[in-house]
């Protein structure tokens, strides 16, 4: 098995032409590739949407079942944890057992657990399942991307990343409001029952349509020391990002083990993982230079991205009084032009200068975090979703030719595992992102709390106005100085959620900088078997 060199190709003029078709199978067609498609779209969708799916019923979840909401987070910790451990497997596991047989039946695994969670008697029970869901869901992400490249022509191959980044788009986007919904009308258990008959569908398009068109399989030897270094690096790590906050970071003991723990389990993975023969995760993807940036800008792009989707809905609630719906449908919006762009750029991925395509998707970023960095306390609902809907063409933008900038010189055996590798960081990142946005955003908020509150005081011309206009109203007394704390809360929030659109602006166009220097070959797709 060769290893692509960091050697790549300048870009040239003139269109290229297309990667040479893998051998094996001959791409499917017709009824059956767009069937395929929906299939393992869905089975995509669903994985990702139960990251995002319990969010909002923690708190429901933690009272039907007895815990503390604090407890009840390990709802979302558990699954994280699990998928985290599991996603960077891929391309062992799929060596092993094919990666037909392997998606099939963590589609049902992931199903039956799904299943299984809906039914936990106690707290306790629904942690156990939670783990084992993300534990057989690690690879159904990276595969589908795999697969569904794979089943297509060589020259629609951005089409099928197209429509496969589609899903990966639209999952957490909708999730926190499908999650809100069933808990809101039914009974919480219904957001693991929705799994069945999708993981079901899902695994039977895999399962008939794909028989005979199995990958080659190989006795690779388990790497034990590896596989124990990467669960417990991998699984630290996590719970750092995912209890730091509430925790007090380091100033918890707690959170100091795990961080050391961590490091030094990671460190060694790495040193064995790079002398090992027969590596669990193969780090050696990373002398390919495209793959290694790729990799670096996807990380830290949706970092970026994924705090903005973080603090948004926030800040909607905490600060501006919007319910968890009213949050979710101004969120929304973002996903709409992503899913109507995503497959059309991908069509026409081979026509693309792709670092011209990914600098615009972070300068509209950047635009878009700008225009969010000038909003007040008194902004409407219809100027809030604008901006999301903009912000719907830097997706589709980024993601694509990202991801194809990333794939486009890794062979196709190897494929399965930078498809895992990649997909690892990208969810590594949007764990870090949301660990570091949180935090900022809180404690930018509380610097600016005690800088205004400098300013109220009982010899303050302004302050005096502003309870006389609040006595007027009927707050007086003790009532007046906690309105006029709410007051300057809000502010301090308002002014923290400015600060950190402000960041992550400066952040994207640093990015629409760093992709160039990547070298893509013009109308380079994701190549196979080459």
């Amino acid at each position: 098995m060769s290893t692509t060199t960091s050697a790549a190709p300048e870009p040239i003029e003139g269109p290229s032409p297309s990667p040479a078709p893998a051998a094996g199978p001959a791409p499917l067609s017709g009824g059956a590739l767009a069937l395929l498609t929906v299939g393992l779209a869905l089975g995509t969708f669903m994985e990702v949407l139960d990251t995002s799916i319990a969010n909002v019923a923690v708190p429901t979840i933690s009272g039907s079942l007895g815990v503390a909401t604090t407890q009840g987070t390990w709802v979302i910790s558990s699954y994280s944890v699990a998928s985290a451990i599991a996603v960077p497997l891929t391309g062992w596991l799929a060596r092993r057992v094919g990666e037909v047989k392997l998606f099939t039946v963590s589609v049902l695994l992931f199903t039956i657990a799904s299943a299984m969670c809906g039914l936990a008697h106690n707290f306790e029970s629904l942690i156990g399942f939670r783990l084992l869901q993300g534990l057989v869901s690690g690879p159904m992400v990276p595969l589908s991307q795999t697969i569904l490249m794979r089943s297509y022509p060589p020259e629609k191959r951005g089409l099928a990343l197209g429509l496969w980044a589609m899903t990966v788009i639209a999952a957490p986007i909708f999730g926190p409001v499908m999650g809100g919904w069933i808990t809101d009308n039914y009974t919480w258990p219904w957001i693991f029952y929705i799994n069945l008959p999708v993981g079901l569908f899902s695994a039977a398009c895999a399962f008939l349509l794909l028989r005979g068109r199995e990958t080659k399989t190989m006795k690779v030897p388990i790497d034990a020391i590896g596989l124990t270094l990467l669960v417990v690096g991998v699984a630290c790590l996590q719970m750092v990002l995912d209890l730091g906050k509430d925790r007090d970071w380091f100033n918890s003991s707690f959170i100091v083990a795990l961080a050391i723990i961590s490091v030094i389990s990671i460190a060694f993975l790495l040193v064995w993982e790079l002398t090992d023969a027969q590596p669990i995760v193969d780090l050696t993807l990373f002398k390919d230079r495209n793959f290694a940036l790729g990799v670096l800008i996807i990380s830290f792009g949706f970092m970026a991205f994924f705090g903005s989707v973080v603090i948004f809905p926030l800040w909607l609630q905490t600060v501006m009084g919007y319910t968890a719906g009213a949050a979710g449908l101004a969120t929304a919006p973002v996903g709409l032009l992503a899913l109507v762009l995503s497959p059309m750029i991908g069509k026409n991925m081979h026509r693309l200068n792709l670092r011209m395509v990914a600098s615009f998707a972070f300068i509209v970023f950047a635009g878009v975090s700008f225009w969010n960095s000038t909003f007040t306390l008194d902004v409407a609902f219809n100027q809030v979703i604008w901006p999301r809907l903009v912000q719907g063409i830097g997706v589709a933008c980024f993601f694509v030719p990202m991801t194809t900038i990333t794939l486009s010189s890794v062979s196709d055996e190897r494929l399965a595992s930078a498809s895992g590798l990649s997909n690892f960081f990208r969810t590594l990142s949007g764990a870090i992102g949301t660990a570091v946005s949180s935090t900022f955003w809180e404690n930018d908020a509380i610097y600016h709390h005690a800088v205004l509150a400098e300013s109220v005081s009982a010899y303050s011309a302004n302050t005096s106005a502003y309870r006389d206009a609040m006595a007027q109203i009927g707050y007086v007394g003790q009532q007046a100085t906690v309105k006029l704390n709410s007051v300057v809360t809000d502010q301090g929030f308002m002014l923290a959620t400015n600060d950190f659109f402000r960041v992550s602006c400066v952040a994207f166009l640093v990015l629409a900088v760093v992709v160039w220097i990547t070298k893509p070959r013009k109308g380079a797709g994701p190549s196979m078997g080459h």
